[in-house]
């Protein structure tokens, strides 16, 4: 079998003649930069998510900084973030001047620990990162509890649960990164919602802060050759956006898939004592951008090589978790004496199967059994 960890040409060959049609039109017309895609776009996603603005930029990483530009914060001021996810979450914090406070996470979601996240607060906390991991969110009542507690912004890292929804506690149902602040996005090719390239957004409902996130985006201009503060240039291109259009119709019934998907491998490796499956919140869904099993006394190097010889491919997201990477130590003093113990143990011990649109029940009990049969020698 030729199975891979994303398939995005058999997601494609199913919607080539739009895709295709959608990218033509660009052509013909040569409004490469701000045509009339990327606005029509930003209206239908911000229609799908119940948010007031949706403004693309460049990448998801280019929406981490320019949320946190748009907030004014000072250098020397704390920002924190969850300590298992990718350095972008922190990356952005440092470029700008400001302090990342890692804090550890859940055992079972993988999601910022909110206990030792109120723990972390002090005088200078100006915002916190939760970010909604592997496809579903962090849990948001208490986040946004504590932030209203502690006058801080929220910022949502949403690249890998665009289209989850978040169940309050009141009942009320949002989708995830329109809760706090901001929420931000990465339309990596890879993501739930992906385009054939880079691309990213921000969203809020504050009009104020849409105004400067636009301002911030574009050079820090409002009026043309009138520059009003430092900016970035981070853009949405038209292709990539009329790409973005065609899948947006399609994002339920991806994110269905990957759930009945993770269904199918759920049933298949839960009663293996050596896994454990994803944990599922009682307050979001879980779209499942990754398919993240915990092993059990299991050695994972060992277990991947024996997969790949297999035609199984693996990955291992994330191996070295924040605190240990090389790049945070001038930050190391700001966050001693916190444990990280969880993140250290999901490090050591975390394995993502395939997990895309175009999974089969054929391929998924192919992976399921070659598994299981590994885990018996």
């Amino acid at each position: 079998m030729n199975i891979q960890m994303c398939d995005l040409r058999g997601q494609y060959l199913k919607i080539k003649s739009e895709i295709d049609a959608a990218i033509q039109e660009v052509i013909d017309s040569t409004a490469f930069i701000k045509g009339k895609e990327v606005g029509l776009f930003q209206e239908e996603l911000a229609s799908y998510l119940g948010v007031k603005h949706v403004i693309g930029c460049a990448n998801g990483t280019d929406a981490l900084q320019i949320a946190l530009m748009a907030l004014d914060l000072k250098p020397g001021d704390e920002v924190i973030t969850p300590d298992f996810t990718f350095i972008a979450t922190v990356e952005v914090v440092a470029l700008l001047g400001l302090t990342p406070i890692l804090v550890d996470v859940d055992p079972s979601t993988f999601t910022i620990d909110t206990k030792r996240l109120e723990e972390a607060v002090t005088p200078k906390t100006k915002a916190i990162i939760p970010v909604h991991l592997f496809g579903q969110c962090a849990n948001m009542d208490e986040i946004m509890r504590i932030a209203q507690k502690h006058n801080l912004y929220v910022i949502e890292d949403t690249a890998q649960a665009l289209g989850a929804d978040y169940y309050h506690s009141n009942g009320r149902v949002s989708k995830a990164g329109t809760i706090g602040t901001i929420g931000t996005t990465s339309f990596f090719p890879s993501k739930n919602l992906g385009c054939y390239g880079d691309g990213g957004a921000l969203f809020t409902n504050d009009d104020s802060l849409a105004n400067e996130i636009r301002s911030i985006a574009n050079h820090g201009m409002k009026v043309r050759y009138h520059h009003d503060r430092i900016g970035v240039n981070s853009r949405l291109d038209t292709i990539q956006a009329a790409i973005l259009r065609v899948k947006l119709k399609y994002l339920d019934f991806y994110n269905k898939a990957r759930i009945e998907a993770a269904n199918a491998y759920d049933s298949a490796l839960k009663p293996c004592s050596k896994i454990i499956t994803p944990a599922r919140a009682k307050w979001s869904s879980h779209i499942f951008h990754q398919y993240t099993l915990k092993l059990n006394n299991v050695d994972r190097e060992r277990l991947q090589k024996d997969l790949a010889a297999k035609g199984i491919p693996t990955m291992v997201y994330y191996p070295i978790p924040l605190h240990k990477q090389k790049a945070f130590e001038p930050y190391r003093e700001f966050n001693y004496g916190r444990s990280f113990q969880v993140s250290d143990f999901l490090s050591s011990s975390v394995i993502s199967l395939p997990m895309h649109t175009e999974l089969s029940a054929d391929v998924i009990k192919y992976i399921t059994e070659t598994l299981l049969e590994t885990l018996k020698d």
